[in-house]
């Protein structure tokens, strides 16, 4: 029996926001892989394997779900959000790169999700609507002084930034220091948007000026725009303000 493996992202969190090309992927799968709190986002199923794992486990976890695709299962490794954006397709990938020739000639599909940004981004206007970059403020797989000069040269050319993993009970001081740096290169003015759970219960939505910008306001759940100098606000009297960049660069 031929096995299978595909790597599917789960989107924000809620299920409107599940593709249905993930859904029929989720249904026909033999068995589930995934950090915890994913894989309990999955329906459960009769006869379906659910095998969780820790965040940090994702070597073993991709080398796992490998074996059990050459053994013949139809394998469903899960993410939230886009498995490609800062998560398990690129660690599949590395996996089957350095492993066994088997787990070359295994049928694999990269199944795509809404990744937070675009979620975040969608709920609070078009921020993205022009060039913009996605940053993992995470130093667990590269220094920071990387990040440093990512972020510098991504405000100096003018993208808007998404910042990822922005802090965590390990790295509470990250999103913080990358707040002191842009505030040199940036207006005092620029948009920022926290987002936290997005899609999910708890959600919050919050712009505020860099000058003002807390990291305490960020969580391990919070995805976090940065705007460009051409990034605007538009205030609404009774609404929500709408966050927009102009496709035209000096509109």
């Amino acid at each position: 029996m031929t096995g299978s493996l595909a790597v599917v992202g789960l989107g924000p969190g809620d299920a409107s926001m599940l593709t249905p090309e993930a859904s029929l992927v989720l249904a026909e799968a033999d068995s589930i892989y995934g950090y915890g709190p994913y894989v309990d986002r999955v329906p459960v199923r009769a006869g379906q394997k659910r095998l969780a794992s820790d965040n940090r486990a994702e070597r073993d976890r991709a080398a796992a779900a490998l074996e059990a695709a050459v053994g013949g299962e139809r394998v469903v490794v899960v993410s939230g959000g886009d498995p490609g954006v800062f998560a398990m397709a690129a660690a599949v990938c590395e996996m089957i790169e350095q492993g066994p020739e088997a787990w070359r000639r295994l049928d694999v599909r990269v199944v795509p999700g809404i990744t937070a940004m675009l979620a975040l981004a969608a709920r609070c206007g078009a921020p993205l609507g022009h060039d913009f970059c996605a940053i993992s403020l995470s130093d667990n797989l590269k220094p920071w002084a990387v990040i440093e000069r990512r972020l510098t040269a991504a405000a100096e050319a003018g993208f808007v930034m998404a910042l990822y993993n922005p802090v965590s009970k390990a790295r509470p001081w990250q999103l913080g220091a990358a707040f002191d740096l842009l505030r040199r290169l940036l207006p005092v003015a620029t948009p920022v948007v926290f987002g936290r759970a997005v899609g999910r219960g708890g959600e919050s939505v919050v712009v505020v000026r860099l000058e003002a910008a807390d990291a305490a306001q960020a969580d391990m759940a919070t995805c976090v725009i940065v705007g460009s100098a051409e990034t605007r606000v538009v205030e609404r009297p009774g609404l929500a303000p709408l966050v927009y960049t102009p496709r035209r660069l000096g509109r």
